[in-house]
């Protein structure tokens, strides 16, 4: 697939989302950021604002296949990632796939379900695989979860740990709609399944192609070096518990990379790390004051202040 046709691809791809998922272009971007660049997504917002219809206008986008897993108190490792049942007319074990087994899953209320449920769902995000029963097996390709949380909610959660959070190649906030994209949405979703405008623009094969040009896109040596100045910049200040991890350095880059793909160039640019840096580390960084409802503000406010110090090429 040549620079055109990925191009006219990924605009057909936004302008599709974009039909039922209105009046948030930056969200889409971001998200197909993460998608391509072959990472995860987390949406930290209150409930009713689409987090469920992105997941799913993607999905339908790409006629791939797409499961909601409902996390909540009482879900079981089982419950995601499936398990072994007994066969009487075979009198063997099988696998028995979990919903966890589609191209777009969206883990709903994330940080409702306890650690030992979240602990299954890692292996799956950055292995890409599950085990069960002494056997591994591949989940599809291509595999993205969005995962979501309500910031509002304390009261029978399980914040998600630092080693969870890190698997999130981004996280974003979709926030309210203006007025007028509240009424083009009052239009296009009041009546009927608003689902039902989307059809398939993309196949699995052309996602397959994308993210591997993603993985051709230039990264100039002074823009690997701005870029690592940013996270060192986590690293080295006395407000901050824990930095940006080489991890997150690689997915930074990544990030960078797929961005650069779908705003239409082969190569990065200082305002590609400029424009991903708050959503792609700020939920990395641990303050020293490490309080869940601020810490979040102070982490993003931090990133913003490291960008303005930090000389770009």
């Amino acid at each position: 697939m040549d620079a055109g046709a990925i191009s006219s691809n990924i605009k057909r791809l936004e302008e599709n989302i974009g039909r039922v998922f209105i009046g948030k272009p930056e969200i889409i971007r971001l998200t197909l950021t993460a998608f391509f660049g072959e990472g995860h997504l987390l949406i930290d917002d209150v409930p009713g604002v689409g987090k469920t219809l992105l997941g799913q206008a993607l999905a339908r986008s790409l006629n791939a296949t797409f499961s909601r897993i409902q996390f909540t108190s009482d879900l079981l490792p089982s419950d995601v990632i499936g398990g072994e049942i007994y066969n009487q007319k075979t009198q063997e074990f099988q696998f028995l796939q979990g919903p966890v087994f589609a191209n777009v899953v969206l883990a709903d209320e994330v940080n409702r379900t306890p650690p030992r449920t979240q602990s299954a769902t890692l292996e799956a995000m950055s292995e890409r695989q599950v085990s069960v029963g002494g056997a591994t097996y591949r989940l599809p390709d291509p595999f993205f979860v969005v995962a979501t949380e309500n910031p509002i909610e304390y009261e029978g959660v399980y914040p998600l740990p630092e080693s969870q959070l890190d698997r999130f190649m981004a996280r974003v906030s979709v926030g309210y709609p203006d007025r007028e994209a509240e009424l083009s949405i009052l239009d296009v979703c009041g009546n009927g399944d608003a689902l039902d405008k989307i059809e398939p623009v993309l196949t699995l094969d052309d996602v397959r192609e994308i993210q591997q040009a993603v993985k051709d896109v230039k990264l100039d040596p002074a823009i690997a070096n701005y870029l690592l100045d940013v996270v060192a910049a986590t690293r080295d200040s006395s407000e901050l518990l824990v930095g940006a991890s080489p991890r997150a350095s690689l997915t930074f880059a990544r990030a960078a990379r797929a961005y650069a793909l779908l705003s239409g160039r082969d190569f990065v640019i200082p305002d590609d790390v400029k424009t991903l840096a708050v959503c792609v580390l700020a939920h990395r960084l641990v303050p020293k004051n490490n309080r869940r409802d601020d810490s979040r503000s102070f982490a993003e406010s931090f990133v913003e202040r490291a960008l303005a110090t930090v000389p770009a090429p």
